[in-house]
């Protein structure tokens, strides 16, 4: 369920899943917005919004010293590759920050007591939740992509142990990617397909899941083959991965600026 209308004391309640687990719906809900956890607050959702900026940001700057490296700027593997690494750890935390807050939202099957009792959970278990799977694929896949970028520190010699430990991980992140930012768009278009390019929550989903697309792709250009490989896949894939990034950082930015929605915090 991602969407649902009822009356409450003659007035019609437009409730929507996304709002509900970020906290910003009190102020349509009747909600007294000082009562909500500090995972529900205007600060929450903008601190978490600047994480990822901070790290699509920095995966922005890899690829380009990528393809400064290409153009035959002296930049060693290492100094490429780190960019990569420190980026993954800002998208790990902000990942977890969101999961963290679809973990502790209120049960979606009713309204949240005004003094609600604050279990917290780490994890949580919600499968009927597309926020709470959305976000628990998400965090999974950061993980991943720390991996594929420590592995790459330095990188492993020989093509099978490369695609091992260095291609596997990041395909694995992406798939996950993929999968955590379409439950993400059904969460905030309520269908498996819509077009609701006025809605904010509906606009960072769906340039979310456009730059997911792209990392897909880059992902699996990223194979490190047993020989020689045609010049232009490496720069496709940088591309792409570029493009999935800046489409990340345009939809971090939009996240904080969600966050204003808040009716508290």
């Amino acid at each position: 369920m991602t969407l649902r209308r009822y009356r409450h004391r003659g007035r019609l309640i437009v409730w929507r899943a996304r709002q509900h687990r970020k906290g910003l719906e009190h102020h349509t809900r009747g909600l007294d917005p000082a009562h909500a956890p500090f995972w529900q607050t205007r600060r929450y959702n903008w601190i978490t919004g600047a994480v990822f900026a901070v790290g699509a940001f920095l995966f922005m700057a890899g690829c380009f010293l990528t393809l400064l490296q290409e153009l035959g700027i002296a930049l060693s593997a290492f100094q490429v590759n780190i960019v990569f690494f420190l980026g993954s750890i800002p998208f790990t935390t902000a990942g977890y920050l969101q999961h963290f807050q679809s973990a502790n939202a209120a049960p979606l099957d009713r309204k949240p007591p005004a003094h609600p009792e604050r279990h917290i959970r780490l994890i949580g278990w919600q499968p009927q939740s597309p926020g709470w799977l959305s976000t628990i694929a998400q965090f999974v896949g950061t993980v991943a992509f720390n991996f594929n970028t420590f592995d790459a520190l330095p990188a492993p010699t020989g093509w099978v142990l490369q695609d091992l430990v260095i291609w596997l991980p990041g395909m694995i992140g992406s798939v996950l990617f993929l999968v955590s930012a379409y439950l993400a768009y059904i969460e905030a278009g309520h269908a498996y397909l819509s077009w609701r390019p006025k809605d904010l929550d509906w606009q960072i989903t769906a340039i979310n899941l456009v730059g997911c697309i792209a990392f897909m792709i880059a992902s699996t250009m990223a194979w490190f083959p047993s020989g020689p490989e045609a010049g232009w896949i490496p720069l496709v894939s940088n591309l792409n991965l570029w493009f999935g990034a800046f489409c990340f950082f345009v939809g971090a930015l939009l996240l904080m600026r969600e966050s204003r929605q808040a009716a508290h915090g």
